[in-house]
């Protein structure tokens, strides 16, 4: 039965899961290795709903299940080792009702593993799926997961999972002084081009976290840099509640900073997250046009017409653009939002983006990184006035991480 089971193809949230998926992930081959590297030694688990293996069971059930690993404690990043909290909800301790293990809060009173919560364990275990931005919060937690390990003098193990962006793609300034966050925890680019292990072995060696932990990665097999999620053979776990699909990382990047205005809609609160801008103070078709027009390379943008759910311009009629990814390889995901703004402001200066959300500012600048972004886009809306500094940092990021390449 159990190899009949492996030797079917089973269609989970609309992604075809094959009887052998060509990438195994970090937990395969820890596991492959009967887990030589915690035998012996009390884990703690840093894990959320993404932490599972190619045939989706959790890592939580397989390492409390291995018969020669002592799994004592977990902890819970945003949404929670369970995913049973919202994004920016408080996670608060509790106890995992299946396996009974205590449960540490990283995203409520404390964001980095206390002395107390880490007294009963000698290493620290981290499988998280990410999504290759890093405005998304998981790798923040990784970090200081790996500052208290050198805290503490514990080991860290980082289980390696794919980036859906790929492993090439590099865009957006490095985060500069003033702006560090849990949004912007690191001087990365947006789009940083490495999986987790990676750029927790560059974190660890280019001091670049407080501390130099003991750290083990342990790759994936059948990963190269040139993959698409899709090409993995893996099924999407959704990372948050809007990243449903592989395909959303993508997307997160070419709105995520103009959705942190809350001005218009990006599509959270619609059935496509991250996909659309829309606006009641906007012509669909005539900002179609104007975007189509300046051919930007790899996106295509149709008028699309919605009404929000939820969020920025619930129950109202909206209109605007589905941006539409057509060469995921080509495109430059990041300046799509710049041009959207751009040609927004264009068709009607009533949208100021910036004057409409002046309590937002703060919170923009920490996603780009930087002040000069704001200072500068904000005089006109040109993204012409930001562009080369946008992209100062992308060649010379590539050349610098590329000794930290575990992938070709």
């Amino acid at each position: 039965m159990k190899k009949q089971f492996l030797t079917a193809i089973v269609l989970i949230s609309g992604t075809a899961l094959c009887a052998q998926p060509q990438v195994k992930l970090g937990i395969d081959v820890l596991r492959d290795r009967n887990f030589d590297i915690l035998q012996g030694k009390r884990v703690g688990l840093v894990t959320n709903p993404t932490g599972v293996d190619r045939f989706l069971k959790s890592t939580v059930d397989i390492l409390f299940e291995a018969e020669n690993v002592t799994l004592v404690a977990l902890y819970g990043p945003e949404h929670g080792v369970r995913g049973d909290v919202p994004g920016g909800g408080k996670i608060e301790d509790a106890k995992d009702e299946k396996t009974g293990l205590p449960i540490y809060s990283l995203y409520g009173a404390t964001r980095k593993p206390t002395r107390e919560m880490v007294k009963d364990v000698d290493v620290l275990v981290y499988d998280i799926q990410d999504i290759g931005c890093r405005s998304y919060t998981y790798i923040s937690t990784m970090g200081l997961v790996m500052e208290a390990c050198a805290d503490y003098g514990l080991e860290c193990v980082v289980l390696d999972r794919p980036n859906p962006l790929g492993g090439e793609k590099v865009e957006g300034c490095l985060t500069e002084d003033g702006n560090i966050s849990f949004v912007s925890q690191f001087k990365i680019p947006y789009v940083y081009g490495l999986t987790c292990g990676e750029l927790a072995t560059m974190l660890n060696q280019e001091e670049m976290i407080s501390g130099r932990c003991a750290l083990t990665v342990v790759p994936m097999e059948g990963w190269n840099r040139s993959m698409d999620f899709t090409q993995t053979g893996l099924s999407w776990v959704p990372t948050s509640p809007h990243i449903p699909e592989a395909v959303s990382s993508l997307f997160y990047v070419t709105t995520g900073i103009l959705g942190e205005l809350y001005v218009v809609s990006i599509g959270v609160g619609y059935t496509l997250p991250f996909q659309l801008v829309a606006s009641d103070l906007i012509s669909a078709q005539e900002l179609a046009d104007r975007l189509n027009s300046i051919k930007i390379e790899g996106v295509f943008f149709r008028p699309i017409y919605v009404k929000p759910y939820y969020s920025v311009g619930k129950d109202l009629d909206y209109q605007g653009v589905q941006i539409h990814i057509i060469d995921p390889v080509k495109v430059v995901l990041s300046d799509i939002q710049f041009y959207i703004m751009q040609e927004m402001y264009a068709l009607n200066p009533k949208l100021d983006f910036f004057s409409m959300a002046p309590n937002r500012i703060r919170m923009w600048n920490q996603v780009s990184g930087s002040d000069f972004i704001f200072n500068e886009f904000s005089k006109g809306y040109r993204f012409d006035s930001i562009r080369d500094y946008w992209h100062k940092d992308d060649e010379s990021f590539k050349k610098k991480s590329a000794k930290y390449y575990l992938y070709q």
